[in-house]
């Protein structure tokens, strides 16, 4: 199994070249920063705020429960036009991310150096050189890429899908996550929820997992997709779930094991009769490589990835590799999913939910409608501030 892996990666790495899908590594030592000049006479200035999530549920996973989410809300202002962006910052991913405390201090960074840059289209300069300024703080960086990418819009009229050359119509339906509860919660939430999407997503990893679908199906037969969020960690056990998970309607299964059992994931994978897809196993585009044959295909969270230039790069390195592709989020504001929405035509399967699982959003922006991402035709990332 291991060196058909390498094989694997070999063939991949050679496919990210071919594309030219360059990584700028965070562990870069930045230069000074380009000066561009368009015309303008303006100068970006950089605003950010910390603001809690407030959940609408007690949130359950595998391994930890939550009812608030820490999150930095950030502006970038730049003649007359404001880009929104945000940092979403669970706890159990403190390290990758960051915390409320090192994502300010790092936008504090960025603040005092944004305004040198005087053509804020120069996305791929702009973020390079921020990529290159800290080792960590995804969401810090996220945050700014977003805000950057909602400005780019707004200076130039047009949507993120459109510049890509999305057709919005392929825009996926979303999953709805149903977190790890008692047989009584998860009906309700299921009976809630079930005749406004058109696929769920059950978070699995526990000791009932087959009471969890089985309350689920007892009210719906919707299709389902699971995360196990790393909680199964014998091989047999998490095939012979996937294999049970199946006959009950289950479309596709991500992250079954912890994701440092490489040989036993790819083994998983490999007898599968469902696509497994990467989710803690894979941060940035420099990972894509060794996840080919170990997963069917990827999750794209841009709080993990730096955002939505980064985004896109993944997309099309996974399609290349012969991988699907999921974009997927953390609890957001529509800030943040909105811009990750700006992807969804591109993808197998899409879990922006994070907005609807908070009662305190500050935006409006991408809508489901009858469970279907339904993505705002104005420019930028498609939000208005409520």
């Amino acid at each position: 199994m291991s060196t058909r892996r390498e094989f694997l990666k070999k063939t991949a790495l050679g496919a990210i070249a071919a594309i030219g899908t360059a990584q700028t590594s965070g562990a870069l030592t930045p230069s000074a920063p380009a000066i561009h000049r368009n015309g303008g006479t303006g100068r970006m200035k950089l605003t950010y705020f910390p603001y809690e999530l407030k959940l609408r549920h007690v949130f359950t996973v595998a391994t930890y429960s939550r009812t608030t989410t820490p999150d930095v809300q950030v502006e970038i202002e730049y003649e007359g036009l404001t880009g929104y962006g945000e940092a979403s910052m669970p706890p159990y991913l403190a390290k990758e991310l960051g915390t409320t405390e090192s994502v300010c201090e790092f936008l504090g960074r960025v603040q005092k150096i944004i305004g040198d840059f005087k053509d804020p289209t120069q996305l791929e300069d702009i973020l390079s050189y921020i990529d290159g300024m800290d080792e960590g703080n995804a969401a810090g960086k996220t945050a700014v890429d977003i805000a950057l990418h909602d400005l780019v819009g707004k200076i130039t009229g047009q949507s993120w899908y459109r510049m890509w050359g999305l057709n919005p119509a392929k825009a996926p339906s979303t999953t709805f996550t149903i977190g790890i509860d008692t047989a009584e919660v998860v009906k309700q939430k299921t009976l809630e929820c079930a005749d406004k999407f058109n696929i769920l997503k059950v978070k699995l990893g526990r000791e009932n997992d087959k009471e969890m679908i089985e309350t689920v199906r007892s009210v719906t037969n919707l299709p389902i997709a699971i995360d196990a969020n790393q909680g199964w960690k014998d091989k047999q056990h998490a095939l012979d779930m996937i294999l049970w998970l199946k006959e009950k309607g289950i479309v596709m299964i991500e992250q079954p094991m912890p994701k440092g059992q490489i040989d036993d994931i790819a083994w998983v994978t490999e007898h599968s009769p469902l696509p497994v897809f990467a989710d803690e196993s894979i941060q940035r585009l420099k990972d894509i490589a060794d996840m080919k044959g170990v997963f069917s295909g990827i999750n794209i969270k841009l709080m993990k990835c730096t955002g939505m230039r980064e985004g896109f790069k993944m997309v099309n390195t996974a399609r290349a590799l012969g991988m699907k592709v999921m974009v997927g989020c953390m609890t957001e504001t529509s800030c943040a999913t909105s811009a990750a929405a700006q992807l969804s035509p591109a993808v197998d399967f899409a879990d922006l939910d994070g907005n609807l699982l908070i009662a305190n959003d500050r935006f409006d922006g991408m809508k489901v409608i009858k469970g279907k991402i339904t993505l705002p035709d104005r420019p930028g990332i498609g939000v208005i501030k409520l």
